[in-house]
């Protein structure tokens, strides 16, 4: 049988051989991890509860919290109790499921932060047309179903193979790359789509993002200082999460398994999957001058009335 599993289960050995870095895993995994959790469910709660929050950039920001909170939610905890208790086995189901959600959230994030950043291009440079252009529920239905078809198609790709060599994963979850490398199938066509999708996805999505804040800033140059600078303030971060999360994907994806690395292979993989997650609510969310205006107005609320 050409296609058969013979492997039922997977090992995830994130440290490289002789090295027992459990503990550091687990503090650096278990401090970013609530440190995800606490910012994003921040700028739930605050765009949710505030009516002034209620604008098209207030429902984006809340989405992307809410997809940044499950997608470091697939993997760390996991790895954090991976780490305490030495138990690495993971099935080859819970395996497919992990990295369908992985590649699902990863794609859909790229969709958000592109859609976003397409969000302030109409609203700034061509205001009269946002109501037509931009539909909130359409833009994120669209997402969601590009992403459960991306990450369908891969992981169907990937699961198709035969795994009859060794099951240990060197990675604190699965992921496709290493997958490939544990296959004793012909993975060419995997590494073809790989390729075209990160061209056609990743690259497509960048150029939107960059095309649409040479036009923002081309757009506040002619506006008072202020206003240019507050637009670089905002449209800095932003491509900065996405060039972060782009180039340490791609980094992942692309690298030949003859060059690789266990341990450089985990930090540029916990660089998409944890550092995106973490940076959004700080440099994005919290940036903005109302969100920020009303996270104080609680937390001062919060204060007094504990008085």
């Amino acid at each position: 049988m050409v296609n058969a599993t013979m492997v039922t289960e997977f090992l995830l050995l994130a440290s490289p051989d002789g090295w027992d870095m459990s503990f550091l895993y687990f503090t650096v995994f278990l401090m970013t991890y609530l440190g995800t959790l606490l910012g994003n469910l921040l700028i739930v709660t605050v765009t949710t509860a505030d009516q002034n929050l209620h604008t098209l950039m207030s429902f984006f920001l809340r989405n992307l919290s809410i997809l940044d909170m499950c997608f470091i939610s697939i993997t760390v905890p996991i790895a954090c109790v991976n780490s305490l208790t030495g138990n690495r086995a993971i099935s080859v189901a819970g395996c497919a499921t992990q990295i369908f959600l992985v590649i699902f959230c990863a794609c859909v994030e790229l969709l958000f932060l592109t859609i976003m950043a397409w969000d302030r291009y109409v609203a700034i440079c061509q205001p009269l047309q946002y109501p037509l252009i931009m539909n909130p529920q359409i833009c994120v239905l669209a997402s969601l179903l590009s992403g459960l078809l991306y990450a369908g198609v891969h992981t169907g790709n990937t699961f198709r193979l035969s795994f009859c060599q060794s099951n240990v994963v060197y990675q604190f979850f699965c992921d496709i790359p290493s997958l490939l490398r544990l296959s004793c199938s012909d993975t060419t066509n995997n590494m073809v789509l790989i390729l075209v999708s990160i061209i056609v996805i990743g690259s497509g999505c960048f150029d939107i993002i960059i095309m649409s804040y040479i036009h923002i800033f081309s757009a506040v140059l002619k506006f008072p200082t202020r206003a240019a600078g507050k637009a670089f303030s905002t449209g800095t971060p932003h491509i900065l999460v996405f060039s972060v999360f782009l180039s340490s994907s791609t980094g992942v994806y692309l690298r030949p398994s003859a060059t690789s690395d266990t341990l450089q292979d985990m930090v540029l993989s916990a660089f998409y999957t944890m550092v995106p997650p973490f940076l959004n609510p700080l440099l994005y969310s919290l940036r903005n001058k109302q969100v920020e205006e009303t996270v104080r107005r609680v937390i001062q609320r919060q204060l007094f009335s504990g008085k």
